[in-house]
């Protein structure tokens, strides 16, 4: 009986073992999110060190949107046997929650790990860029660049980089080598915001319009493109293209403080004071609007302030 009792105790492991790499795999086939978890709770039930059972929990977690539950699981395999992949990860689902700081020092530690690792030192970058951290988020990317000089997105993010440095000549090489790499809406867009914002506005006008040449169905283009109409003195055009941006969202406050504006440089009073009274209705629909501070969360109060102040004063008047 003694010897039984041994040779029972020897195989009991054995089996949980089995069983433990069958639910594994089990957990690894199916796409239900909840039970993956659930499978791969049970195998580190069985086995409390298996680090790859902890590895896709963390995902599924991470997927599910539990990024607290993934940060905890992606810690349990950095205590025991850190790895590059694991502090990505862990730093993608710091990042989810916003802890930037934590995300960046996880980016650091992945491609400390490995230095071929360029999606950690992106992600480095970007997350330098959300913390303000442009000159070093500039080291980053043309870091990878260096590498790689073939990647539009890398410029695309150096050049807003660069432009929140207010270095405009570098920012500009970039978004225009980033469009040569790939003259796709994407890089045509963030060059027409960069000219928006510079004051380029015939530049701004003509990407834009490019962008709504491949895809007409643009709300932020075609806005931007009526922005820049109103710049350049096209007051039809602009009333156009506001319009067509109010046919994606009737709730869009700045579509209706430019057709205002546009309508009132061409002395339609009518049309400028409904439109101005529908923008005030959504800003402030409770509230009678008595300063421009109404208007804080515009495009045209944080873009365009002194165009803006002096459209509002003429406006103003018109009631």
């Amino acid at each position: 009986m003694k010897k039984a009792s041994i040779l029972l105790l020897l195989i009991i492991p054995l089996l949980s073992f089995a069983q433990a790499k069958k639910v594994f795999k089990q957990a690894l086939r199916t796409t239900d999110l909840k039970e993956k978890i659930s499978l791969l709770t049970d195998v580190i039930e069985i086995e409390p060190n298996n680090l790859d059972a902890y590895f896709y929990r963390a995902l599924a977690k991470n997927d599910m949107g539990d990024f607290g539950g993934a940060i905890v699981d992606y810690s349990k395999i950095i205590v025991e046997q850190p790895d590059a992949d694991t502090y990505y990860n862990r730093g993608n689902s710091r990042y989810s929650l916003k802890d930037f700081k934590g995300a960046k020092e996880d980016f650091a530690k992945a491609f400390m790990l490995d230095n071929t690792f360029i999606d950690a030192l992106y992600s480095s970058g970007c997350v330098k860029f959300d913390l303000g951290e442009y000159e070093d988020a500039i080291i980053d990317f043309t870091t990878i660049l260096k590498t790689d000089p073939n990647l539009a997105h890398v410029y695309t993010i150096r050049a807003a980089s660069y432009k929140a440095l207010e270095n405009y000549q570098k920012a500009i090489y970039d978004y225009n080598t980033a469009i040569l790499l790939e003259p796709s809406i994407d890089t045509f867009y963030n060059r027409g915001v960069f000219f928006m914002d510079t004051k380029y506005y015939l530049e701004a006008k003509n990407d834009f319009t490019k962008v709504l040449r491949a895809y007409k169905s643009s709300a932020y283009a075609f806005f931007y493109r009526g922005a820049s109409n109103l710049f350049l003195g096209e007051f039809p055009d602009a009333i156009s293209d506001f319009i067509k941006a109010l046919e994606f969202d009737n709730k869009d406050f700045d579509a209706y403080l430019g057709l205002a504006m546009a309508y009132n440089k061409i002395n339609d009073t009518n049309n400028a004071i409904a439109n101005f009274e529908k923008a005030n209705a959504i800003i402030s629909p409770n509230d009678a609007i008595n300063s421009i501070e109404k208007y804080i969360n515009t495009y045209w109060y944080q873009n365009q302030y002194f165009y803006f102040n002096n459209s509002i004063n003429e406006l103003t008047k018109l009631k």
